[in-house]
């Protein structure tokens, strides 16, 4: 990943942030960062400790220690905060059926990793990092006081893939380990790991330990589900074998005893599901409610939702039987099924159940909704001549200019895999073309050749801008870098204090978030979601396919009547917008 120039990044920031700030604010904002290059200035100082750092030996990027920090540093719950979801198309399957093939497919895509047969994923015939996929399977976040770990595969403590054998089967809060793979590794039939799931059943009617599950306390605040751990592993000797089962175990399967009402019920569930019926902490979740729908939750740390599509597109992309037959699996009788009991003391059991209320509340003080356009979607915006995530980006901004009545920092989430290690970049949406667009959209003096100017002018920028941030040429995560090794080494190179830069009105407003966006594109996926970032915040998880648009909305319930209004403000944006470019092409 090439590291920009401190200079690239100061005058970058100056024009991402720009478009939301007054003159005065903009004033602000230059003098700072003005004072921030100056010579032996503290952003001087910074970024040669940055560049010494990326010319490291050993050092794969200069981000190697961004992500881990930015990722693991968060003090506050990672449930429903962090955590994404991904709701599968319907299969019809039965629920067990439908567990099964899950795990099969799964199990299948393992052993192909662990073999190191699955081929680089390309994007227009670039190969992509597949760094990530060390972190599917056995892997699991630990919380910590100041910084949490992740306990995974391929490391030092435990080289190479993960030699589990078990997953961890959840079921009315009960938690149970089950086998998956034989004692010789070779996976159980898809007969066998419905036998297991009904064994799993049988046992959870009235599951041990279900009256205080231990998976609500994987919703706390870190510092103190770290405080609460390491209670729970001296309160009682077998508690670790426990987490030691739940930590290595190569996924989760959560099973639900109920059917969600609705599509809504369904994303919320998925969201932040209740009664302790997860282990937000495992990197990956399969959730399977008792009509057979499915979906996944996914530890955000070391997985991105681009990893996390190659990896649902194998799983659903064949039929279970198929995937089963492709991994060897064959018929070895019941797996070994076995419940997993925590032993808890009466302070144990309070934090549990205090848990689990302020978690169902902070669910409860959360607003969601779904939209659904059956009749657009990337066809119909590449027919107009328009890149699709530009059309859908440029109705964002209108239709929350109509809801809000304002444009407001907008963030989207941009890959970057076709770098080593690379993640995702820091995109930020509003531009003065984008501004102009608006501005024309809403004049009712402006006439429709004015108004397409502005799109296609906003359009264009937007792509380029996108592609920049493919290419690395993007401040704000270099510049929130420089931030973070004044927090971890400030006094050692001599910068003390914080940089006035990182106070400014630019930095602050350009990273408030009002629409934090983000993609994940699959024929399988109906809906994908994540929590807001802000009190005012509306998380927009959108599912962009050739012939449907998707998303999934999310904000703090307070402000829940303008995140209604931005969705039905989105449906006439996007009519609107195809009339307006439909009637060029008519004329043309």
């Amino acid at each position: 990943m090439p590291l920009p120039t401190l200079e690239e990044s100061c005058e970058r920031f100056l024009t991402w942030c720009a478009p939301l700030l007054t003159p005065e604010e903009r004033s602000a904002t230059e003098a700072e960062v003005a004072a921030f290059l100056r010579p032996g200035g503290p952003g001087r100082a910074l970024h040669a400790a940055l560049e010494e750092y990326d010319a490291t030996e050993g050092v794969h990027s200069w981000l190697d220690t961004f992500w881990p920090y930015r990722y693991l540093g968060r003090r506050d719950r990672i449930a429903l905060n962090a955590n994404f979801f991904f709701l599968f198309q319907d299969n019809g399957q039965a629920q067990l059926e439908r567990a099964a093939g899950l795990i099969a497919g799964a199990v299948h895509y393992k052993r192909q990793l662990d073999q190191e047969i699955i081929p680089p994923v390309a994007q227009r015939g670039q190969p992509l990092s597949m760094e990530q996929n060390k972190y599917l399977f056995s892997t699991t976040r630990i919380p910590g006081a100041p910084l949490d770990t992740v306990r995974t595969p391929y490391t030092g403590a435990w080289p190479g893939p993960s030699d589990a054998r078990h997953i961890v089967v959840f079921f009315r809060g009960g938690m149970f380990r089950m086998d998956v793979l034989g004692a010789d590794g070779v996976p159980h039939s898809l007969e066998d790991l419905d036998a297991g799931l009904r064994a799993v059943i049988k046992s959870g009617a009235e599951p041990a330990g279900a009256d205080f599950p231990v998976g609500h306390l994987t919703t706390m605040a870190r510092a103190q589900w770290a405080e609460t751990r390491d209670s729970l592993l001296d309160c009682q000797p077998r508690n670790a074998d426990a987490l030691d089962d739940v930590e290595t175990a190569l996924f989760c399967l959560c099973l639900e005893d109920f059917t969600p009402a609705s599509t809504q019920e369904a994303c919320d569930n998925l969201l932040y599901g209740d009664r302790g019926n997860r282990w937000f902490d495992k990197a990956l979740s399969f959730v399977v409610f008792g009509d057979g729908r499915a979906g996944i939750n996914v530890e955000h740390c070391g997985l991105d939702g681009t990893t996390i599509l190659s990896f649902v597109d194998a799983v659903l992309g064949s039929p279970a039987e198929e995937q089963s037959r492709l991994s060897g699996a064959r018929a070895q009788g019941l797996p070994a099924v076995e419940p997993l009991v925590f032993e808890l003391d009466d302070a144990l059991r309070a934090q549990v159940r205090s848990a689990a209320e302020a978690f169902a509340q902070y669910g409860a003080d959360t607003a969601t909704t779904t939209v659904s356009f059956d009749d657009f979607g990337a066809n119909a915006a590449k027919a107009l001549g328009v890149s699709p995530d530009a059309f859908v980006q440029l109705a964002y901004q209108l239709a929350h200019q109509r809801a809000k009545g304002r444009l407001g920092a907008t963030y989207e989430s941009i890959a970057t895999r076709q770098w080593r290690r690379g993640r995702t970049e820091a995109m930020r949406v509003i531009t003065p073309e984008i501004q102009r667009f608006v501005a024309a959209m809403e004049d009712p003096a402006a006439d429709a050749d004015t108004r397409r100017a502005a799109f296609r002018a906003a359009a264009g920028k937007h792509v380029a801008r996108a592609k920049e941030c493919q290419a690395g040429q993007a401040p704000e995560q270099h510049l929130w870098e420089l931030e973070l090794i004044q927090r971890r080494r400030g006094a050692e190179l001599g910068v003390t204090e914080q940089p006035a830069l990182y106070r400014t009105p630019g930095w602050l407003t350009m990273r408030d978030d009002y629409l934090s966006t983000s993609s994940a594109p699959s024929a399988h996926i109906r809906y994908f979601g994540f929590g807001s970032t802000s009190s005012r915040c509306i998380g927009v998880a959108y599912v962009l396919l050739p012939e449907q648009f998707n998303l999934c909305l999310s904000t703090p319930m307070p402000v829940a009547d303008r995140m209604h209004d931005f969705a039905d403000r989105l449906r006439e944006a996007i009519g609107e917008l195809r009339e307006l470019l439909a009637a060029e092409q008519t004329a043309g």
